[in-house]
Order: C-alpha cells, then sequence, then structure tokens
C-alpha cells in the first residue's frame, strides 16, 4: 500500500509542477510532443542544408517550431513544412 501512495504523490508532484511551470513560462511540452518538435527541427535543417547548429538560422527555426507547437500543432510534417513556409523557404 506505501508504494501506491508514493506513486499517487508523484502523478500529484509532477501535475503541480507543470502547472506551475506553465503559469511561469507558457505551453509546456510533454515527452512526446519534444519528440514532434525534435523531429520536425531536424527535418527542417536537413532541407535547409544546415549542418552548423551555430548558424543563426538554426535558432530561427527552432524559434519558429516551437512558436507554432505553443499555438497547438504537434504533426512533425506540418511543424517542418510551415516553419519553412515563414521563414520564406
Amino acid at each position: 500500500m506505501p508504494k501506491r501512495r508514493e506513486k499517487l504523490c508523484s502523478a500529484q508532484t509532477v501535475a503541480l509542477e507543470h502547472a506551475i511551470l506553465e503559469s511561469e513560462y507558457g505551453a509546456v511540452f510533454e515527452p512526446e510532443d519534444i519528440a514532434h518538435l525534435t523531429a520536425a527541427f531536424e527535418a527542417a535543417l536537413t532541407r535547409l542544408g544546415l549542418v552548423d547548429r551555430k548558424d543563426p538560422l538554426t535558432t530561427t527555426v527552432a524559434k519558429s517550431i516551437v512558436r507554432l507547437a505553443r499555438a497547438g500543432e504537434r504533426d512533425p510534417q506540418k511543424l517542418c513544412d510551415e516553419a519553412l513556409r515563414i521563414l520564406g523557404k
């Protein structure tokens, strides 16, 4: 029985932390969301031919993808396509 209580408390703690982060910083992404954003980012960099992560355009791509995800999009292909469209690429 104590283990169940620990899990419940842990789940409640995670939910509380998530709520606090969201109130402080806006949208908080779940691990699955982050995987989708990462896939979109990598695909966009590949399509742009960017290999240098220090290139300022990589930051611009990342910010565009995050903005789109904050607006609700989670499909990696759509995130990639729309980010490139926004950048005029």
